[in-house]
């Protein structure tokens, strides 16, 4: 049985959406009481008021400025790691999340009913908050794409993931990677063996932005998909 969980946030100039993921996130604590949670910010390279809304919201708060969401998954983790003694491994629970995402009330309960069921990692699913800065295709085609149908799911996310902590310190953890840092892990929690749960019940809302944070992520991904559209629909006519 899991004794205690962390959840890491990397942040980089966050203040906008910060309040809202953190406001989520002590829900979903709250719902695993007594287990303790520490909720960990890492503020990387931020020039804005996200170190101060961290601690508004009591997060443990790590500074970095490496401008690389890999290394601020990782630096989080070892903290996160550092505060939580006293405990076995694996009897730790990590989760990740990001910024500008809103995860369910139950979302972290949810992980830990996979973990005292045995498995090692869960990986979930994400919802895309607001569509209106993109065309009005999107929804639709997005949806196409991430289609899964029942069950299992072939995503992954630092958005949504958590991991007991004895098999992520036997992958290794998170390297510094600035993009597909969470694909990274993956590989390596595979390779050492570990039971992986992919959820498709415990998803999360994200931002739909077009600037995103890591080269390459998921807003890059969005913002792809809107050009292949926009290259695929015809001219207008004549109004």
């Amino acid at each position: 049985m899991i004794a205690s969980a962390g959840i890491v946030v990397p942040a980089h100039n966050e203040e906008a959406l910060l309040p809202g993921c953190l406001a989520a996130l002590q829900v979903a604590a709250q719902a695993v009481a007594p287990v303790p949670v520490r909720i960990c910010v890492v503020a990387d390279a931020c020039t804005d008021q996200t170190r101060a809304i961290a601690r508004q919201f009591g997060a443990d708060l790590i500074t970095i400025r490496e401008r690389n969401v890999g290394a601020a998954r990782a630096a989080g983790m070892a903290a996160t790691l550092s505060q939580l003694t006293g405990q076995p491994p694996e009897r730790v629970w990590l989760s990740s999340t990001d910024a500008d995402t809103k995860v369910p009330p139950s979302w972290l309960a949810r992980q830990l009913d996979y973990a005292a069921a045995g498995w090692d990692v869960v990986l979930g699913t994400v919802i895309v908050a607001d569509w209106s800065d993109h065309p009005p295709h999107m929804p639709a085609a997005f949806a196409a794409r991430y289609a899964f149908g029942d069950g299992s799911h072939p995503h992954v996310h630092g958005a949504n993931l958590g991991c007991r902590a004895s098999a992520y310190l036997k992958a290794g953890g998170f390297r510094p990677l600035a993009t597909a840092e969470d694909h990274d892990l993956l590989r390596a929690l595979s390779r050492s063996g570990c039971a992986i749960a992919r959820s498709p019940d415990m998803p999360v809302t994200t931002s739909s932005r077009r600037s995103g944070r890591a080269p390459a992520g998921f807003s890059q991904l969005l913002t792809g998909l809107a050009a292949q559209l926009g290259s695929s629909c015809p001219a207008p006519g004549p109004s």
